[in-house]
């Protein structure tokens, strides 16, 4: 029987005489698999097939992390310059929210961009996931469409997690970085969960700025690597086939699709807070889905 398929077991014995036939059956499998870790199959009575995901051109998918449908082109056109100028308190206060979050970050990243960008992706991860979240749970109560926003936001934290699986292969993270991922992420995901229940609008330009912060850190890595000091190296095979990029990508090509992504994820947060600060709820405006 070819790996992959399901065969349902039959045993007379009972339920944990049937754990001990199926664990037989998958012991078997993995002999004849050769031992080679990529070609065994989980065989349950489920129903749950082990499909293999091939690309256009019929050779294997390698990424379990995401799938060739996920794929895009980047949109390199967008305007990096926007700049959504503080007039009200609020406005002032995100802003002002934003500067305070950079100033460790510049202090203990310094011009070490790869490891920086690691870090604010992290960080960037978490919104659209808290937002997404929460404007689930509020269409569950209230029995009403989100307008897409839900959907949305969900696109938007696993794009910054696609960014950080990115650059993992580019910078990979000391102990003590890694130590300081899990508080941040600890403080930020509750701190911003507070704040959406608070405020949406001003959660939403919070993440704005963010993403204007975002803009110019990417913009200050394209011209370290311009310069020389960092290392032009080979684009990841994982950014190549994420972005779609020809391949003979380099770092310097990632960085400019990565810093694309933030402009489009600026552009949806401002948008969204706008729309609150109207007096207006999300769904009553069909959301940007697919806005890279």
């Amino acid at each position: 029987m070819p790996f992959g398929t399901v065969q349902l077991v039959t045993c007379s014995a009972p339920v944990h005489g049937n754990r001990r036939c199926l664990g037989r059956r998958r012991r078997r499998g993995a002999k004849l698999a050769g031992g080679k870790k990529e070609d065994k199959a989980v065989m349950s009575y489920w129903g749950v097939e082990h499909k293999k995901v091939v690309k256009e051109d019929g050779s294997q998918w390698k990424w379990t992390c995401f799938r060739p449908w996920d794929t895009y082109s980047s949109d390199l056109s967008i305007d990096l310059g926007k700049h959504h100028l503080p007039v009200t308190w609020m406005d002032k206060l995100a802003q002002w929210t934003v500067k305070t979050l950079r100033w460790p970050t510049d202090i203990f990243f310094q011009r070490r961009y790869g490891c920086r960008a690691m870090m604010l992706e992290t960080v960037a991860a978490v919104p659209g996931m808290v937002g997404g979240m929460l404007l689930h749970l509020s269409s569950l109560r209230r029995f009403e469409h989100s307008g897409g926003w839900i959907r949305s936001l969900l696109e938007e934290a696993e794009n910054e997690r696609m960014h950080l699986m990115t650059f993992m292969e580019v910078s990979q993270p000391r102990w003590y970085e890694r130590a300081l991922v899990i508080a941040v992420q600890g403080v930020f995901f509750n701190a911003y969960f507070l704040g959406y229940l608070i405020s949406p609008k001003f959660a939403h330009r919070v993440v704005g700025y963010l993403e204007e912060e975002a803009i110019h850190s990417y913009t200050e890595f394209l011209k370290e690597i311009d310069k020389g000091n960092i290392d032009n190296v080979p684009a990841p095979a994982i950014a190549i086939d994420y972005w779609r990029l020809q391949p003979g990508a380099t770092l310097r090509d990632v960085v400019m699709v990565v810093r694309a992504d933030e402009a489009h994820h600026r552009d949806v947060n401002h948008y969204a807070s706008d729309i609150h600060v109207q007096g207006l709820k999300l769904k009553e405006l069909p959301a940007p889905v697919g806005y890279h």
